[in-house]
């Protein structure tokens, strides 16, 4: 669950800290007055994308802060430690965003430097948003599927299906390809043959490359490096090398060991130097021998060098691209000699998927039948309770003509408002206020399946009244016996019910527009003042007492 929140410069806020409580929080004020504010931090939280104007006028930057607490913080443990960050300690979260005007954007992770795609993922497990625009969502067939999906826990089948469909489709894939390379002519095979034999001629090692560019190296070096050893040869065993003064300095230490036997040891040292020294001279001078290349020798290293040249130039520079190529290569001449029976293995293979295909689709519409017919019974009392006494609600399941990435079957919501209409689907009959009750009455229902802790709500209220908001206000209620819920609300049967109570206010008295943001649960008489205000005068004695009466 959120416990506090901090923010500072965000739009027209200066700064505010509030402390969160379970249960169900509503938030209220004025139309315009900056309630947006509020869901605008937790959703920058969350990870939503944002630029600089949303920062305060004059001030530096804009902070968020926030302190999660999770009683079984297993799962988001498990992503922090994916994520190459700090687990909770206690089962505390604490993210952090800044976004300066004049650098560069901050966010953190428990205290860690942490990616807008990190706080992305996180915020999945976090917060949930319901906006305005829910009931609209409702009009499109995948989020109508989406949701009976979630009520029948049809996600592990889904998966299942998924895996064997894209298993089936990329072979679909391969074989049609397949099919579009039409048969080479002789031509064509010959030359391919050509650069697969220069690519097997060469041996293809990190090794065997690597002393081929060193030979070749010293191939084109070979004088100056003869030059070298020679001199060097000559310089450690000729006539005026090292090696002939070493030996007189060698009598004149056998000198000293004949008058100090303690020398020895000394003696024995310069002993070794001079074999040594001897051997040095003896391998620079082989060497110098092995870098006189014959003619043959050497045509055969540029040819080998030149071949493996082409071969980096036309695939990509490297060995991997290379070998990448020369597989392909003799993919294609295998292909191109055995087509038929290459396209009849792929068919044979393409059936087998299909199969598996249609068994997973069959499990998957099982799971949906059954799902269909029990969300349509809850859905229908909830959405009875929300003012339709009378109306009819049903999923249809709807075979399609082929399987696709979501099934072999989607689905209908259909909707009758009134007594003695058949039900049609929700974009033919439902108005915005019908389908902001349908929707809420779903997601009632889906509450207890969403395990994600912080549920905000923002105006899914709209378009409903009366009555039927004292009932809104009981499903927001029923909905925080397991989740943390916020409700941005303009309805005063709604926030009546709150456990919670924030106000959102703006002064603009002086000549700076100011933003705040305020609880008020603690204090009866500024909740009272503010739903009277929401029925429509804070000063009007029948408004006080009807707001009396709703809190009671």
């Amino acid at each position: 669950m959120l416990q506090s929140l901090r923010i500072r410069n965000l739009a027209l806020l200066e700064e505010v800290a509030l402390d969160f409580e379970a249960g169900f929080t509503a938030v209220t004020g004025e139309t315009g007055a900056g309630k947006s504010i509020l869901l605008g931090a937790l959703s920058l939280l969350a990870g939503e994308r944002a630029d600089k104007t949303i920062i305060r006028q004059g001030a530096p930057a804009t902070e968020v802060e926030a302190s999660l607490y999770f009683e079984d913080s297993k799962k988001v443990d498990a992503l922090l430690a994916e994520l190459d960050l700090p687990p909770c300690e206690e089962g505390i979260l604490i993210l952090k965003r800044s976004l300066p005007r004049d650098k560069a954007p901050k966010l953190t992770v428990n205290g860690s430097l942490a990616t807008l795609a990190a706080l992305q993922r996180l915020g999945e497990h976090w917060i949930d948003f319901h906006g305005p625009g829910e009931p609209r969502r409702l009009l499109k067939e995948n989020c109508q599927l989406e949701l009976l999906d979630l009520f029948g826990r049809a996600g592990d089948t889904l998966a299942g299906y998924q895996t064997s469909y894209r298993a089936w489709r990329d072979l679909i894939a391969e074989q049609d390809r397949i099919a579009q390379e039409t048969k080479l002519a002789p031509d064509q095979v010959e030359f391919l043959q050509n650069q697969l034999a220069k690519m097997d001629a060469l041996e293809l090692t990190d090794e065997a490359v690597e002393a081929l560019e060193r030979d070749f190296q010293r191939m084109n070096r070979a004088q100056e490096l003869i030059e070298l050893s020679s001199a060097l040869a000559a310089g450690l065993t000729g006539e005026e090398g090292v090696q002939g003064r070493i030996a007189a300095l060698l009598r004149e230490s056998r000198q000293l060991e004949g008058i100090d036997s303690a020398s020895k040891p000394l003696g024995d040292r310069l002993s070794s130097v001079a074999v040594e020294l001897n051997d040095l001279g003896a391998e620079f001078a082989a060497l110098s021998q092995q870098l006189q290349f014959d003619p043959e020798q050497a045509e055969q290293l540029t040819t080998r060098m030149n071949t493996w040249l082409e071969m980096k130039r036309k695939h990509g520079g490297d060995l991997p691209a290379v070998l990448a190529a020369r597989d392909e290569l003799r993919r294609r001449l295998e292909v191109q000699g055995d087509l038929a029976g290459t396209m009849a293995r792929m068919e044979k293979q393409i059936v087998e998927a299909g199969r598996a295909v249609k068994k997973e689709a069959q499990a998957l519409r099982a799971v949906r039948e059954k799902a269909a017919k029990e969300l349509a019974k809850v859905a229908a009392k909830g959405i009875a309770q929300l003012g339709f006494k009378k109306a009819d609600f049903q999923i249809r399941i709807v075979p399609l003509p082929e399987p696709g990435p979501t099934g072999d079957c989607g689905c209908e919501f259909l909707f009758s408002p009134n007594v003695g209409e058949a039900p049609l689907p929700l974009n033919r009959i439902a108005s915005s206020g019908e389908l902001a009750r349908v929707m809420l009455a779903l997601k009632t229902v889906l509450a207890d399946i969403d395990g994600v802790p912080l549920l905000v709500f923002d105006e899914v209220d709209a378009n409903v009244g009366g009555e039927i908001g004292r009932v809104v206000g009981e499903k927001m209620a029923a909905i925080a016996q397991n989740h943390q819920v916020l409700c941005v609300t303009h309805l005063p049967q709604v926030a009546a019910q709150a456990t919670c109570h924030l106000v959102v206010t703006k002064d603009q008295s002086k000549d700076r527009t100011v933003v705040a943001i305020a609880p008020i649960q603690a204090n009866r008489k500024a909740r009272v003042s503010e739903l009277a205000r929401m029925l429509g005068d804070r000063n009007a004695k029948s408004a006080i007492a009807h707001a009396e009466e709703l809190l009671r």
